[in-house]
């Protein structure tokens, strides 16, 4: 599922992105995901808005060692904040549970912890995006 375009872009789109480039390409016992992504701020706290704008890239990049664990970098080009971390599936009873393992950066004076809270929300509502997608893609909903 996770190898798969079509839920990568499903995934998205549930996330509400305004546009998405998503490649995957295969790498030796993983693979690498890359998903290009405008999202949008609406609802984002006017001190978050003056340094996103009103829309913002970012740059999700997967490298899968293996079909279990990955290095997870989002980045977001042109502005001072970044996530990073590691990926890790593992199984549990008739399914899995991926969990995520990093830290969110924000090089901003002052406002850099606030800025910070703020993406590590965003990014774990994103990630339960993902999952509700996951659990009907599996379900067959594709």
């Amino acid at each position: 599922m996770l190898s798969d375009p079509g839920f990568r872009q499903k995934s998205c789109d549930a996330q509400g992105v305004l546009s998405a480039d998503v490649t995957i390409e295969p790498a030796a016992d993983g693979m690498t995901v890359q998903i290009d992504q405008v999202q949008p701020m609406q609802g984002v706290p006017a001190f978050a808005r003056k340094i996103a704008g009103e829309s913002t890239r970012a740059v999700q990049t997967e490298e899968w060692s293996d079909h279990s664990r990955a290095t997870l970098t989002i980045r977001t080009p042109g502005k001072p904040t970044e996530i990073t971390g590691t990926l890790t599936l593992e199984g549990d009873g008739s399914g899995s549970v991926e969990t995520f393992d990093g830290e969110v950066k924000a090089r901003v004076p002052l406002i850099g912890g606030k800025l910070e809270s703020l993406m590590a929300d965003l990014f774990a509502a994103g990630m339960d995006a993902e999952n509700q997608v996951g659990r009907a893609w599996l379900e067959g909903g594709r």
